[in-house]
């Protein structure tokens, strides 16, 4: 028996308000990330392919394809249970691909049939190993078609330690400003969701598998080492176009 609509449904709302704990203006992140993707697509002469990486529940493609209707959407994740609430809740948003960005083989899986225009992600590539970042900005470039873009939403510290602090109580206070922290948090969400009998395969499903965050993962990694890795690995432009804090919107162009 698969998930119900009304399960996904509720799972999802509670994802939504408990992310909005650890993404400084959430909503206006995803909006500036829709902005570059419609700018960047605009006069395509066939319908816009977009890949969405490390998609979750649905979050940042329900957005896109609200927002960009005409728009083909490939949504990638590798948690099962994640990828079932997005499949149900946001069923027609996407065509959803279980697969581990990085792991060998992981863009044949994609069933492209055409180069990307552009490939998002938020608050997901910082899972993954350095080196595994590398390559992956290597195979998304060579996915790309000239002109194409990669947008990334995700937290990249200051390096300066002086500034630092600066930019993370900026952060803190905004998001204290929106009432953020009186949601649920990751732990929380986690534990409620392990008490729905419902969610009970999907949830053994994921324990299975090997964990998403390896232990050298590029968490911390800051937007200086960000773009020498994008301008190294076939990006002829790479800059931050926003930022509150330490939440920043990353765009790299083929």
């Amino acid at each position: 028996m698969g998930l119900s609509l009304a399960a996904a449904e509720r799972w999802v709302e509670r994802w939504e308000r408990q992310q909005q704990r650890y993404a400084v203006d959430r909503e206006e992140r995803f909006t500036v990330i829709a902005d570059v993707v419609e700018h960047s697509t605009a006069g395509c002469p066939e319908r816009p392919l977009v890949a969405d990486l490390g998609c979750g529940p649905g979050s940042l493609a329900a957005r896109l394809a609200r927002r960009l209707p005409d728009t083909d959407i490939v949504a990638v994740d590798r948690d099962p249970l994640l990828l079932e609430l997005a499949r149900t809740h946001h069923a027609d948003a996407a065509r959803y691909v279980d697969t581990e960005i990085g792991a060998p083989g992981w863009t044949a899986a994609l069933g492209l049939d055409r180069p990307l225009d552009a490939a998002v992600s938020t608050t997901a590539l910082h899972y993954l190993s350095p080196d595994v970042l590398c390559r992956t900005y290597r195979e998304l470039a060579s996915l790309l078609r000239p002109g194409g873009v990669l947008v990334n939403g995700d937290h990249l510290p200051q390096t300066d330690a002086v500034l630092g602090p600066f930019a993370r109580c900026v952060g803190h206070r905004r998001a204290e400003r929106q009432r953020a922290f009186a949601h649920e948090d990751w732990i929380s969400w986690w534990t409620a969701v392990a008490e729905d009998p419902e969610l009970a395969d999907l949830l053994a499903e994921r324990s299975c598998r090997q964990p998403a965050a390896p232990a050298d993962g590029t968490v911390g990694l800051p937007l200086s080492a960000h773009l020498r890795m994008l301008r190294h690995s076939g990006f002829a432009h790479a800059g931050s176009v926003w930022q509150y804090g330490d939440s920043h919107v990353v765009v790299a162009v083929r």
